[in-house]
C-alpha cells in the first residue's frame, strides 16, 4: 500500500513539521511494516510552469516528425515574450495548455534543462510528459495536455503536486484495514494521539423499492450488497488533475472518471467497488456459484472457464462478472468512445475465502481480491456507494437516482472475554486495566467490565479473533521496544534429550572432518526418484503427498536426504566450487500404510492424551538421518604432496565418523543399493538389540546417476539411519582409559579368499586378540598371481597394551597368534609367507 504524505493530512492532522521518516517510525513502532519512503520531486527545480501553444511548425527531411513550436508562458521567463521549443511529440495542438520547463530547472534524475541548438532550431526549454516528470504513467503516453482553465504561468509544481513523500507498506495478511487510506490513518492517529476524520462517517441514505433490482442467492458467500444509480454523466469529463495524482502516487494508472472514482474510493475507504455501464445491464444484477463450465471474458480480455466454486455477478443473459476479483468485458465503461451516460454502482461484502480461492484457481490477483481476501470492512459498503455517487456527480455532473438497493445478511458483533491483566501476562509487563481499556478503545473497540473485559470488535477488525489478538494489539500500541529483556529460566534437570544430544555431536563431528552443512527443503517429486535410480518396488518411492505443496514439481515429503544433497552438490559445482564436502542431518518421512485417519483437535482445551496418540498414529515413520556427499579433491595438491580425490572409502569412513558419536562399530559388506554403483556399494551393519541391522549405505553413486543428475564425475555418498546407531550405542559416551604404559605394536598378513569380506577378518581378529588388544588397523591389501587369482593379503596392524603393566613381545605374540588362529577357523585365512 503507498500513502502519499500529503493524502494522509487530509484525515489527521500531522504537525507541520513531521516528514516522512518520522511518520515511518512512528508506524513501525505500531507494528506497521513500513519498507521505505519514497520523496517525490525532491531533486525537482523549477521553473516548470503552464504555456499554451501558439504555433506549431512541422519541420521536414528528418528521420522522425519534430515539430517547432511556441509556446506562451506568461511573465515566467522573464520578457513575456513567446517560448521557442523544439518537441517530438505529436499528441497536442494550437491552444492546448501544457506543461513546460524553461532553461535554469533540473527534472528528476539530475536532468539540467539549459538553452540548445538540435534540428536546425534553438529550443528554449522543453514541452514535458509525465514520465519526465517523475508522475509515472498517465494512459496517455504523450505531452501533458491540461484543461484549458488553468491560466498561462502557473506553478506547475504545486499544481501537478510534483513534491510529496509517499510510505510504501508491506501490508501483511492480518491487517487488511491498513490497505486503505483510512486504516492507515487510524495507526497514525492512534501513534500521535491526535484525533481521526473518519472518511466513512457520510450521512447514507436508507434501501428502498426504487433501486437496481439484485438478487442474492448465495447469502454465505455475500452477506451485504449495495447498489446505487447514478444517471446524467457527462461522458467526455476526465478525471481532474488532483484525482489523477493521487492514484499515480498510490500506484495506479487512471483510466476514465467512473472508474478512477470508483479505484479511488477504494484507496480512501478499503472497499472494491465496480462500477456497471447501466444500459448494458440486463435485468436485476445476481449473485450466485457459477456452473462448472461456464463462459465468462473478464475486463483483461481473457476468456475464463468457470468452476462450480466460483461466486460470481450475473444478470439475465449469465455471468458479468468475477466476484470480488474482476468484472466482465460486456458491461464495462465506455472509456474509447465516451457514450456511457449512466452507471451502477457495486458495493459488496464477499466471503473472503471463496475470493481467494478464485483468485488463485484463475491465477487473477487484482486490488479488488487483494482487499477482499485480507477482511473488508462489511459496515463500509454503504459509505462507499454514497462517497462514489458524491464524486461522480461532483466531478461528472450526474444525478443521483432516489433508489436505494441494500441486502443484509443478518449479523451480530464478535465479542470476546478477556481477563484485564491478560495482556499483562503474555507481555510480562504491569500495563494495569485502564490502559489495556484505552489501548482497545483506540483500536475501536467497545470495552465494558471491570476485572474480566467484555470486549466487541470493531468491523474492520476481522483478524481480532480472540485474548490473545486483544493482548497483541495493547502490546504493540504501547511499544515492542519497551518490552523488557529477560532471558527464560528453565526449570533445573532439564536439557537436551539422548537424540538430540547425538545429533549436535554428529553435526559437529561431521563439520571437524572437513564437511559442510547444508541445509535444504524435505520436498521431493518423483522425477527425482528415477533419476536415482530407484527400482519401481523400492520403499522410498512410498511417499506423503502434500495437500497445498509449495511446488507441483515437489509434491511430496522426503524418503531420503540425498536429493537435496545431491541438488546442493550440483548447484556449487555449477557455480565453481568443484572440490566439495557437505552432509545434512535431518528428518525423512517413510508411510508403514498403517496410518489412521488424523482426527481434528479442538482449540479450546488441551488434547487428552488419547487425542495425541490418535494423531501421532496417523503420522507416518520420521527416523532421523545423517548424509553426505563428497567430489573433487578431498586432500588438496600443494608443496606437501599430490593430493588424491574423494572416492567410496571417504563416504565409508564418513560413516564410521558418525558412529564412533554413539559408540558404535560398523560392519562393512558389499552390496548392490540403488544409487551407488553396484561395484563400490558398502552396507553399512550395527548390532541393535542383540541383532545385526541394516543402518546405511555409503560408497560412488552409479555412472547413470551422475548423468541424469548432471554431477561431476566419481561423485560419492553416503547415508545412515540415527536413530538406529542410537539405539545400537551403549547410552553416554564413556571417556577412553588412558594408559601409562607403552604399545606392542605386531603386524599379520592374511591370505584369505577374494571374496571374504575384510571385516569378517577384522572382527576375528577383534575376538581372538582378548582385552589386551587396544585397536586393529588394514594397511594394505594386496592381490597377485604368485597368490592367486581367487585369493588377497590383508595386512592387519594390531597395537597392544595393558592398564597395568609393560607387555612382554611372549605376551604380545601369544595373543597375535590367538587371533590370527581365530580369523584362520572362521575365514580361512592363513598366515603370508
Amino acid at each position: 500500500m503507498r500513502v502519499p504524505l500529503s493524502w494522509l493530512r487530509e484525515y489527521v492532522d500531522l504537525p507541520a513539521t513531521e516528514t516522512g521518516r518520522d511518520v515511518q517510525a512512528r508506524l513501525v513502532s505500531a507494528g506497521l511494516e513500513v519498507e521505505r519512503v519514497e520523496r517525490l520531486g525532491a531533486d525537482l527545480k523549477g521553473p516548470l510552469v503552464v504555456g499554451q501553444v501558439l504555433t506549431i511548425e512541422e519541420l521536414e527531411g528528418f528521420k522522425k516528425p519534430i515539430r517547432f513550436c511556441t509556446v506562451d508562458v506568461g511573465t515566467a521567463n522573464g520578457t513575456g515574450e513567446p517560448q521557442e521549443i523544439v518537441c517530438g511529440a505529436r499528441n497536442f495542438a494550437v491552444g492546448d495548455k501544457v506543461v513546460v520547463v524553461l532553461p535554469g530547472a533540473v527534472l528528476p534524475g539530475d536532468f539540467a534543462i539549459a538553452a540548445r541548438k538540435t534540428y536546425g532550431k534553438t529550443s528554449h526549454g522543453m514541452i514535458c510528459s509525465g514520465d519526465e516528470l517523475g508522475m509515472g504513467d498517465d494512459g496517455s503516453g504523450g505531452i501533458i495536455v491540461l484543461p484549458p482553465e488553468y491560466e498561462v504561468g502557473t506553478d506547475a509544481i504545486e499544481l501537478l503536486e510534483l513534491v510529496d513523500e509517499v510510505l510504501d507498506i508491506a501490508v501483511t495478511p492480518d491487517r487488511g484495514y491498513a490497505l486503505s487510506m483510512r486504516g492507515v490513518a487510524r495507526e497514525a492517529a492512534t501513534a500521535y494521539g491526535l484525533p481521526l476524520r473518519d472518511p466513512a462517517l457520510l450521512d447514507v441514505p436508507g434501501p428502498n423499492a426504487f433501486g437496481h433490482p439484485v438478487e442474492v442467492s448465495d447469502r454465505q458467500g455475500c452477506d451485504r450488497f449495495t447498489a446505487r444509480t447514478v444517471t446524467g454523466l457527462a461522458p467526455e469529463t476526465g478525471s481532474p488533475i488532483w484525482l489523477q495524482r493521487r492514484l499515480q502516487k498510490a500506484g495506479m494508472r487512471p483510466i476514465s472518471l467512473a472508474v478512477d472514482i470508483t479505484n479511488y474510493v477504494m484507496l480512501e475507504l478499503g472497499q472494491p467497488l465496480h462500477a456497471y455501464d447501466r444500459s448494458r445491464i440486463q435485468g436485476a444484477i445476481g449473485v450466485r456459484r457459477a456452473e462448472a463450465g461456464e463462459k465468462l471474458t473478464t475486463l483483461d480480455g481473457t476468456k475464463r472457464t468457470l468452476d462450480a466454486e466460483d461466486l460470481v455477478i450475473t444478470d439475465d443473459r449469465g455471468p458479468i462478472g468475477l466476484a470480488g476479483v474482476m468484472g466482465g468485458a460486456n458491461t464495462e465503461i465506455d472509456d474509447t468512445e465516451g457514450t456511457t451516460t449512466e452507471v451502477v454502482i457495486e458495493a459488496a461484502h464477499f466471503d473472503p475465502i471463496s475470493i481467494a480461492r478464485t483468485a488463485r484457481r484463475h491465477k487473477l490477483a487484482s486490488e479488488a481480491s487483494k482487499r477482499f481476501e485480507r477482511g473488508v470492512d462489511p459496515e463500509a459498503a454503504a459509505a462507499a456507494a454514497q462517497r462514489t455517487v458524491d464524486l461522480l456527480v461532483l466531478l461528472a455532473g450526474g444525478t443521483a437516482d432516489a433508489g436505494v438497493t441494500q441486502i443484509t445478511a443478518p449479523s451480530a458483533p464478535h465479542t470476546i472475554t478477556i481477563p484485564a491483566n491478560h495482556p499483562d501476562k503474555v507481555a510480562g509487563v504491569d500495563y494495569g486495566r485502564e490502559t489495556v481499556v484505552r489501548r482497545l478503545q483506540q483500536v475501536g473497540c467497545d470495552v465494558y467490565g471491570q476485572d474480566e473485559l467484555i470486549v466487541t470488535v470493531p468491523s474492520w477488525r476481522p483478524d481480532l479473533s480472540d485474548p490473545n489478538d486483544l493482548a497483541e494489539e495493547v502490546i504493540r500500541l504501547e511499544g515492542y521496544e519497551n518490552l523488557p529483556s529477560t532471558l527464560p529460566r528453565p526449570p533445573a534437570g532439564l536439557g537436551l534429550t539422548d537424540r538430540q544430544r547425538l545429533h549436535r555431536r554428529v553435526g559437529r563431528a561431521l563439520a571437524g572432518a572437513g564437511y559442510v552443512e547444508a541445509l535444504n527443503y524435505p520436498f521431493i517429486g518423483t522425477e527425482v526418484l528415477d533419476q536415482l535410480g530407484l527400482e519401481a518396488d523400492d520403499p522410498r518411492r512410498t511417499l506423503v503427498r502434500l495437500v497445498n505443496p509449495l511446488s507441483d514439481e515437489e509434491p511430496a515429503m522426503r524418503t531420503t536426504l540425498l536429493p537435496g544433497l545431491l541438488g546442493a552438490l550440483r548447484r556449487n559445482d555449477g557455480r565453481g566450487s568443484h572440490d566439495l564436502a557437505l552432509f545434512e542431518t535431518g528428518l525423512v518421512f517413510r508411510p508403514t500404510g498403517q496410518e489412521s485417519k488424523a482426527e481434528r483437535l479442538s482449540v479450546d482445551r488441551r488434547p487428552t492424551d488419547e487425542e495425541i496418540a490418535g494423531v501421532d498414529a496417523a503420522l507416518p515413520r520420521q527416523p532421523r538421518r545423517a548424509a553426505v556427499v563428497l567430489a573433487g579433491a578431498r586432500e588438496q595438491a600443494g608443496w606437501w604432496g599430490k593430493g588424491r580425490p574423494a572416492d567410496w572409502a571417504d563416504a565409508v569412513e564418513a560413516a564410521r565418523t558418525v558412529a564412533r558419536e554413539a559408540g558404535v562399530e560398523l560392519t562393512v559388506r558389499g552390496d548392490r543399493h540403488a544409487p551407488w554403483h553396484p561395484g563400490r556399494c558398502a552396507a553399512l551393519y550395527a548390532t541393535v538389540d542383540g541383532e545385526e541391522t541394516l543402518v546405511g549405505h555409503a560408497g560412488e553413486l552409479h555412472p547413470r546417476v551422475i548423468k541424469a543428475l548432471h554431477l561431476p564425475e566419481r561423485s560419492c555418498a553416503m547415508e545412515i539411519e540415527l536413530d538406529l546407531l542410537e539405539r545400537a550405542g551403549a547410552g553416554a559416551l564413556q571417556a577412553p582409559r588412558i594408559s601409562a604404559f607403552p604399545v606392542a605394536t605386531q603386524d599379520v598378513a592374511l591370505v584369505v579368499s577374494r571374496d571374504v569380506p575384510a571385516a569378517d577378518v577384522e572382527a576375528a581378529l577383534r575376538e581372538g586378540a582378548g582385552e589386551l588388544l587396544e585397536s586393529v588397523r588394514l594397511f594394505d591389501v594386496y592381490e597377485s598371481e604368485q597368490l592367486g587369482g581367487d585369493r588377497k593379503s590383508l595386512a592387519y596392524a594390531l597395537r597392544f597394551r595393558a592398564n597395568d603393566r609393560t607387555l612382554t613381545v611372549d605376551e604380545a605374540s601369544a595373543a597375535r597368534d590367538t587371533a590370527v588362529a581365530l580369523a584362520g577357523e572362521r575365514t580361512g585365512a592363513v598366515l603370508r609367507s
